[in-house]
């Protein structure tokens, strides 16, 4: 299905990839997998087999006449200056800040208008390794908790920076993947979240067993005292937050992307446990306390989220008042209490919208926003304002400000793209699933792309863990752009477009509705005759990589390539690695018979027939991938490989010193995309060179 006016390009054969045949039979049904062999990541057979595999993806690539080209406009719209979500302490402003040309972003902070640098990842690793995965300020700003992990693995070590003297503090912490924070009001101490040291638990457990810790300032961090979460669910993830007085500590306890569970502990009584708010429910919840009132933001009898106030002296849900009550064409994201008044995020059709009201709910009110797009990360700062970050397809991160009381938006800082916003077009388009459901997709093209012909197409979802696609800057995609080429994002069912019923239509039994609205995103492009399966690709990562490979094996007439990122594809398996087994509420577990036979149902690895023709598949994942174990990507070349020819080739490529995503540095990163956009170009026929 190549594209007839692609370069001619001289494809290796594959490298052998011997079958080790394992049988096996589960639930009464016979599974055989020949390339188990490959699960180890640490065998001499595998190391080799995937030099080889790199080896070829690489001489493949490099014949490409336009991949230089690739690099180097991924260069420079790759390396344009981000601004990173706020924080606000007071009058101090804390955000990150990649320069032009930076690897990593580093972090900064705005007080009494001057921005200063804090911490430079930059300057820790020639090569851009180290990464600021997250960090919080304490609350007057005087100290910064943050974490830094190497090489993408996300293991970051937990240290404390003073910003008065810009020096770390003794403190050093490891296993703070991810770590969750609440500063003491006085900065004296501080709870956090982290995984067991090494010893602390049985052997393949490290990646599970979170516990809250109590850390005082000053101390030996090997005495901190666990607070929560010991004798617990290894699966359990804990998240923790104190009142602005301190004197209520609230656990969050997840369970999966569905459910959760809220404990909150009253410290001014010294004897006081933790006392469950809601607690074997299923479904979410988030809340912040002021002044003894815990305001609750949840999808507990209300699909598309509400807001209530709940009583601590009495929490039971039949006391709880609502406030904003489930809205009909409203998704309730995120809030915030400031100036005695709500401010809330919202999705409408995948877009964000924002709200403010009184806390008793009157005067709800739409804010205005300067462009339609993504709010993320609220965050409140001095005289009550609101600060927010705002993006869009063609408009790159920045900070704006809400004024509560005249509600006026104001731009504080803005990321300077690589583009002009107005030479590009986003609309949405609705189209129909195979049961009749509704479902959004963005097209965005650039302005002179002529959509009355057909044009090469890259089409994009995820569709699940109730996560949105909602507008983020396509900063790798502007070259496909800018040369002609239509991207495309469909808004699937999994996701949280449309609240949690959206999301359950797409996990657990109803998984293949995934697929379904995927692949009638792809009929649609054709049909509309934007684009021609020839001139289709499809591109996903994660369980983005899930989706792509599943529509590849159910519908390979329909796309002219795909590239398929740090995936999930064997799912009969994938519970067994790293931290897969907390996916089990959302994909199921083949050790149940009756999930066992959804996963068997989809499982691309497993649904492979050797006489099908597929099309050409570039899949790449990363060696040190803390999320999804490499051993995916790596069977399914191997199986898609039996078949490959030079016209449908199969390409791999495992990169080091990388994992899931984060944290890549910017050369990293466009190396990576020049890959997948080589690729695509190639194989869709897409000269970018003009």
């Amino acid at each position: 299905m190549s594209a007839k006016n692609a370069p001619r390009v001289t494809v290796p054969p594959a490298p052998d990839s011997p079958q080790r045949q394992v049988t096996e039979v589960l639930h009464g049904k016979t599974i055989t997998d020949p390339y188990r062999w490959l699960e180890d990541s640490d065998s001499t057979a595998t190391l080799q087999w995937t030099d080889k595999q790199n080896s070829r993806t690489e001489t493949v690539l490099s014949q490409i006449p336009y991949h230089d080209t690739y690099r180097e406009e991924l260069t420079r719209v790759l390396a344009y200056e981000a601004i990173g979500a706020p924080q606000a302490r007071n009058e101090t402003l804390f955000y990150t800040h990649r320069p032009e040309g930076a690897d990593q972003p580093r972090l900064c902070m705005r007080r009494e208008g001057t921005d200063q640098v804090l911490l430079d990842p930059n300057e820790r690793d020639e090569a851009g390794l180290v990464a600021l995965d997250w960090w919080q300020p304490s609350p007057d700003g005087s100290l910064v908790a943050y974490g830094c992990s190497r090489s993408g693995d996300e293991w970051s070590t937990l240290q404390i920076l003073d910003t008065e003297t810009r020096k770390i503090l003794p403190v050093s912490i490891e296993r703070a993947r991810m770590s969750s924070i609440a500063w003491e009001p006085d900065n004296s101490a501080f709870f956090y979240t982290r995984y067991p040291l090494p010893g602390e638990v049985p052997e393949g457990e490290a990646f599970y067993n979170r516990r809250v810790f109590y850390h005082r300032m000053g101390q030996d961090p090997s005495q901190d005292p666990v607070i929560f979460g010991e004798g617990r669910p290894k699966e359990e993830m804990y998240q923790v937050s104190l009142s602005p007085d301190g004197q209520h500590l609230v656990v969050s306890v997840g369970y999966s992307r569905s459910r959760n569970d809220l404990y909150v502990r009253d410290r001014s009584n010294p004897g006081a446990g933790f006392v469950p708010i809601i607690a074997g429910e299923d479904a979410l919840f988030t809340g912040r306390i002021t002044e003894g009132v815990l305001y609750l933001l949840t999808n507990f009898r209300a699909p598309r989220y509400r807001i209530v106030a709940v009583d601590l002296s009495d929490p039971r849900p039949e006391c709880w008042e609502d406030i904003v009550p489930e809205q009909p064409d409203l998704v309730l994201r995120e809030m915030k209490i400031a100036d005695g008044q709500l401010a809330i995020t919202c999705l409408r059709d995948a877009t964000s919208c924002m709200y403010r009201c009184e806390l008793d709910g009157s005067h709800f009110t739409e804010v205005d926003l300067p462009f339609p797009g993504t709010v993320s990360d609220l965050t409140l700062g001095a005289n009550e304002d609101l600060f927010f970050t705002l993006q869009s397809y063609v408009r790159p991160p920045g900070i704006y400000r809400l004024n509560m009381r005249d509600r006026a938006v104001r731009e504080v800082r803005a990321g300077s793209g690589a583009i002009d916003p107005d030479d590009y077009e986003v609309h949405q388009v609705m189209y129909t699933s195979g049961d009749g459901t509704r479902i959004p997709m963005s097209i965005i093209h650039h302005r002179k792309t002529d959509l009355e012909q057909s044009n090469p197409t890259v089409l994009t979802g995820y569709g699940g863990f109730n996560a949105s696609r909602t507008p983020t800057y396509l900063a790798a995609q502007i070259p496909w752009l800018k040369a002609g080429g239509v991207f495309a994002v469909a808004n699937l069912r999994g996701g949280s477009e449309y609240g949690e019923q959206w999301h359950r239509a797409g996990m657990l039994g109803n998984k293949q509705n995934v697929f379904d609205d995927f692949i009638a995103a792809a009929e649609h492009l054709v049909n509309q005759r934007y684009t021609t399966p020839e001139q289709l690709g499809i591109l996903g990562g994660s369980n983005g990589g899930l989706l792509v490979g599943a529509a590849m094996t159910q519908r390979p007439d329909l796309f002219g390539a795909v590239a398929c990122g740090v995936p999930l594809l064997d799912m009969i398996r994938y519970h067994r690695f790293l931290i897969a087994s907390i996916w089990i509420p959302e994909y199921g577990s083949a050790e149940d018979p009756e999930q066992f036979e959804w996963l068997r149902a989809y499982s691309p690895y497993h649904n492979v027939n050797p006489e099908t023709q597929y099309p050409p598949v570039l899949l790449y994942t990363a060696t040190a991938d803390s999320r999804v174990h490499p051993l995916h990507a790596r069977k399914m070349a191997a199986l898609l490989q039996r078949g490959d020819s030079s016209d449908r080739p199969v390409l791999l490529f495992v990169e080091e010193d990388a994992g899931h995503g984060v944290g890549k540095p910017v050369n990293k990163m466009v190396e990576g995309q020049a890959r997948i956009w080589t690729f695509l170009s190639w194989q869709l026929d897409l000269d970018i060179r003009g």
